[in-house]
């Protein structure tokens, strides 16, 4: 299914140790860029969080925030961590052989580092998995708005598709008679300037613009094209970079046919195609 890169989700679930929740905004971006935004407590899951990601989008630059709200207990469920208080113990130490004017360390600042304090009446474990199942419901939540949002683009798209290759059959069926017109044309002003000229030569100038005005080969590769992106529109994963390069493709014939044409019809049809083109290009830029 074709999926969109801009989205937003949010979840929250409470327990009786705190309240958690996630935003998880996604907008378009060349390739997977997660950026975080976590409590101190919580930064060691950033590496599970960032594989979740890589296992489930492709593309996307994404911003993910997580919100956390302990509940108040009383202070004589909170120990100290024995090893954290060391190792903090051991760089006030080494500052200090460094630093001779530094001031005592404050005891109550010293509660406030990172990972001195912890709860006793709180399972961390159980803490971190909450919020790792909590993180892949609200990734999920953002995928499903993600492919909403890509079904819209998706028939956006096949309208300008249609409206393309109404242009390809309009042009196709008229070739003939812009050909016969342009070498009527050219008969007339001929027997107007009463030139008389070879008749051998006449033939060739009317080959060659015969030739100048046949845009056959650029209509069907315009339609070839218009089919592939069709395809790639039912394709499963990530599709967005094909179809940037098919608009490339597009636009490459769209302009080839606009330098070919010596009538009317065919310069606004190709003005025609080239504004369709650039209305999918634009709604091709937010496609995974």
């Amino acid at each position: 299914m074709t999926a969109s890169m801009t989205a937003f989700s949010r979840q929250e679930a409470v327990y009786d140790w705190g309240t958690i929740s996630w935003e998880v905004r996604s907008v378009n971006q060349r390739y997977l860029e997660p950026s975080f935004r976590l409590p101190e407590n919580f930064r060691e899951l950033e590496f599970a969080f960032r594989d979740v990601l890589r296992k489930k989008i492709n593309r996307g630059k994404l911003e993910c925030q997580l919100r956390f709200q302990g509940v108040d207990k009383a202070a004589t469920n909170l120990t100290i961590n024995p090893s954290n208080a060391q190792a903090l113990a051991n760089a006030i130490e080494t500052l200090s052989t460094w630093f001779k004017d530094l001031d005592p360390a404050n005891p109550l600042d010293i509660l406030k580092w990172p990972g001195i304090l912890s709860d006793e009446g709180s399972d961390f474990e159980m803490m971190k998995k909450a919020v790792v199942e909590l993180f892949n419901k609200s990734v999920d939540e953002m995928i499903q708005v993600r492919l909403r949002e890509g079904a819209q683009l998706k028939e956006i798209i096949e309208q300008r598709l249609d409206a393309i290759d109404a242009i390809i059959i309009e042009v196709q069926a008229k070739l003939p008679e812009i050909i016969a017109a342009q070498k009527q044309n050219l008969l007339d002003k001929l027997e107007a300037a009463k030139v008389d000229l070879d008749p051998m030569r006449v033939e060739a100038e009317i080959v060659l613009l015969a030739q100048k005005a046949d845009v056959a080969e650029e209509l069907d590769r315009l339609a070839t094209h218009t089919k592939e992106v069709r395809r790639q529109l039912q394709q499963n994963g990530p599709i967005g970079r094909r179809l940037d390069f098919l608009m490339q493709e597009l636009n490459r014939e769209a302009n080839t046919l606009s330098s070919k044409s010596i009538v009317v019809e065919t310069t606004q049809s190709a003005v025609e195609l080239k504004v369709l083109i650039e209305q999918m290009r634009e709604q091709i830029q937010n496609i995974e």
